[in-house]
């Protein structure tokens, strides 16, 4: 009997100490062990359906009816560009932009390309060398556990990151009008990162490190949330949604051209080049509106819109200015009536003007009708007659 309620004792006492473990889980009172550490620096495991469902596939090119590959320059010193610099260090498991792609390029699971300055190919020919490129650029990193001449890997200290001095990004970008679907679609094809160090001269001078297919890291900027403004702290958005939004500010620094020539090298001038830059993004985003026709309704309520900014802007010009009174000498000692200013306006003519054009219009002839000289035998007849009917009435 006694052995009984051992048994029973023992198997309460283990059955308690596990729903306190739970408990104590379950809040995260638990210490993170090593494994659990290097678990959050490998980042989010992504298997091939995952990353088979961010891939887009390009359209056929019997399906386009357009298409122009644009380049621009995403400046992280903007108040829209700040959510891709910050955090500068991991904090909470939250990376910036720069963070995530080294990682996945120095972990060999993302491939790197040679920038090549508007010849952009993305082959296995063009794969960039992670150690030369690392070496090339003074990051300082030791090969990693598991690595392989086919597949290095490197492990990067924090500190050594320089995630301060990457202040610029290049994108490309693909604005494609798909007949099928009658929309004009972009996408963002590629992503380099920019560093901004000090040349020689004393200078600022930039160098493009490689660039990273878009579609590759995908399904780790979907995991990863910002937020956009000071305003609201609360992430709402991925990495992922602030590039297929088109939440960046980018200005065109080149397009796609035959002569290879970025937008500085076709247009010197700076205001000649804003104008052209302004003039290319304003065509692409109106294109796809430009091609759709617009049904009855649609067209009747434009015209009428039409017909009523023409009547307003008649209307603004016929009621113009009232005349202002130009009050002259004293207003309390001058009887002088006040002059209004088209009066004042007109010139003022002298006395002695004034008696000529006076005495020359009382000298001045009256017209006189002309008189018709009638013929000889024709006033005799008149005066005969004339004559005759006197004589009578005596």
């Amino acid at each position: 009997m006694n052995i009984r309620k051992i048994i029973l004792m023992l198997g309460a006492a283990v059955i308690a100490v596990s729903a306190l473990a739970q408990v104590e889980n379950a809040g995260g009172v638990r210490r993170r062990s090593e494994r659990d550490k290097k678990n959050a620096e490998a980042g989010p495991k992504i298997s091939e359906r995952m990353q088979g469902f961010f891939e887009t596939k390009e359209p056929h090119d019997a399906d386009l009816a357009y298409m122009r590959q644009i380049y621009r320059q995403i400046d992280l010193t903007k108040d829209a560009n700040t959510p891709l610099y910050f955090p500068e260090d991991i904090i909470d498991g939250q990376e910036n932009l720069f963070r995530i792609i080294l990682r996945l390029v120095v972990d060999g699971k993302v491939p790197a390309y040679e920038y090549l300055d508007g010849r952009e190919v993305f082959t296995d020919q063009y794969k960039v060398n992670v150690a030369d490129m690392l070496e090339r650029f003074g990051i300082y990193a030791t090969e990693a556990k598991g690595s392989t001449e086919k597949k290095p890997k490197f492990t990067i200290e924090e500190a050594d990151v320089p995630t301060g001095q990457v202040l610029n990004y290049y994108i490309i970008e693909k604005w494609e009008f798909d007949r099928r679907s009658n929309q004009m679609k972009t996408r963002v094809e590629a992503i380099c990162p920019v560093l901004n160090r000090s040349n020689d001269f004393g200078g600022d001078a930039r160098y493009p490190m490689f660039w990273v297919k878009f579609d590759a890291i995908r399904p780790y900027l979907a995991q990863q949330y910002v937020f956009l403004t000071d305003d609201n702290n609360l992430p709402q958005y991925s990495l992922d949604d602030y590039f297929n939004l088109g939440m960046y500010d980018g200005e065109i620094y080149k397009t796609r051209n035959l002569r290879n020539l970025s937008m500085a090298q076709m247009f010197p001038d700076e205001d000649d080049r804003l104008r052209a830059q302004d003039s290319i993004d304003n065509h692409l985003r109106s294109f796809g509106k430009n091609l759709w026709v617009p049904s009855r309704e649609e067209y009747l309520a434009m015209r009428e819109k039409q017909e009523e900014a023409a009547a307003k802007a008649a209307q603004a010009g016929e009621e113009g200015l009232p005349e202002r009174t130009v009050v002259t000498g004293d207003p309390v000692t001058d009887d002088t009536p006040a002059v209004t200013e088209a009066e004042e306006e007109k010139p003022k003519l002298s006395a002695r003007a004034k008696k000529k054009t006076s005495t020359k219009k009382k000298s001045a002839p009256k017209a006189k009708t002309p008189k018709v000289k009638s013929s000889s035998s024709s006033s005799q007849g008149n005066s005969s007659a004339a004559k005759s009917v006197r004589r009578r009435k005596r």
